[in-house]
């Protein structure tokens, strides 16, 4: 049976938790929260020396980084595409997503939703805000044209993405003005096997 260390109200965490919906793959899942610091147990670093969720063990195979994660199982299904310029298209939001989307969405996310917005990470949290909705521009400039991020299908760059921007009001982003980021929101939720956070 396929492990699954994670919290489902951490974004990467649900992204492997939305796939393996999508792909009906069987697996147990083992609570692991980072405001608890279970992340930093012996245990856990003995299987993620970095410390981050979520970590999926299969067999003697430990795989880390959520989108890396979502790739391999991804692969040889309908959620990756066959188009070597597509897997590159789909990579592109992936890491588009880690380097300025994740850093500022979520981030302020887990400041005001799990830390409480304490006064010490005030600074920190306003800093994040106007580089969040430079990320979110930059998506809804793709989704006001096109109904997924590559190609004409649902693929794992959406999973990758939906994971915090359909929880960006939880770190006090304002989603009414980007039609097309909405729009797309509402696509997601209905594919085959969604599930919610």
């Amino acid at each position: 049976m396929i492990k699954v260390y994670g919290d489902i109200k951490s974004g990467n965490c649900y992204k492997i938790a939305l796939l393996f919906s999508h792909l009906h793959i069987e697996h147990d899942w083992r609570e692991v929260l980072v405001v608890k610091g279970q992340s930093r147990t012996q245990e856990f670093l003995a299987l993620n020396p970095v410390g981050q969720i979520p970590v999926v063990v299969s067999g003697e195979d430990v795989l880390t980084q959520s989108n890396a994660i979502l790739n391999y199982y991804a692969n040889g299904t309908a959620l990756m595409p066959q188009d070597p310029l597509d897997v590159f298209r789909v990579q592109e939001w992936q890491f588009f997503e880690q380097y300025s989307h994740e850093p500022t969405i979520a981030v302020r996310r887990f400041i005001q939703t799990f830390l409480g917005l304490p006064a010490e990470r005030q600074a920190e949290y306003d800093q994040r805000e106007a580089p969040g909705y430079r990320a979110l521009e930059v998506m809804e400039k793709r989704l006001a044209e096109h109904e997924f991020l590559v190609g004409d299908s649902y693929s794992v760059a959406d999973i990758s993405l939906y994971a915090y921007t359909h929880v960006a009001d939880e770190g006090g982003f304002d989603l009414s003005r980007f039609t097309g980021i909405r729009g797309w929101l509402q696509r997601v939720t209905q594919q085959p096997g969604h599930i919610p956070m």
